[in-house]
């Protein structure tokens, strides 16, 4: 039998870095230069909501009080802070690495929850349906920025 408590608490972990995820892509889209960025950060945006939506949905299902809130963990909030300045200075080539490094903060953090053997197939199941969303936005970013980076 596996303890649903520690899946609650995994799910809620990736909630909120997703939810931080979320505020990362909006503000990202408010400031590019770029409408072509600003649509494609929109876009992901609307995905990580929709993971969102699904990981709340299987922490309810278990009896849990799903996260709504982003994290207050001093990584993700530098990366934010980062962003932040990045967004401040309008500058698309910045922004798209801030992002970037966002996506590797949750790229990992969902590599990390699908090594958890602890947790119950239906909780993994539902973690690995949300990082298939998550690959593809790092993936996409950390092409962006590469071929940002070739550009110069």
């Amino acid at each position: 039998m596996t303890d649903t408590s520690h899946d609650i608490r995994t799910l809620n972990g990736l909630i909120a870095t997703t939810l931080d995820s979320v505020d990362g892509y909006t503000e990202a889209a408010k400031d590019a230069e770029n409408t072509r960025y600003a649509d494609m950060f929109t876009t992901r945006a609307s995905e990580r909501r929709s993971v969102v939506t699904l990981l709340q949905s299987e922490v309810v299902r278990m009896g849990g009080n799903a996260e709504n809130d982003g994290t207050i963990l001093a990584g993700a909030h530098r990366v934010f802070l980062n962003l932040k300045a990045a967004v401040t200075r309008r500058d698309d080539k910045a922004i798209v690495g801030e992002v970037e490094r966002g996506e590797d903060h949750i790229l990992h953090k969902f590599q990390e929850a699908l090594d958890d053997t602890a947790l119950s197939s239906t909780t993994m199941a539902a973690i690995q349906q949300a990082f298939t969303s998550v690959k593809a936005g790092h993936d996409q970013m950390r092409d962006l920025k590469h071929s940002l980076e070739a550009a110069r």
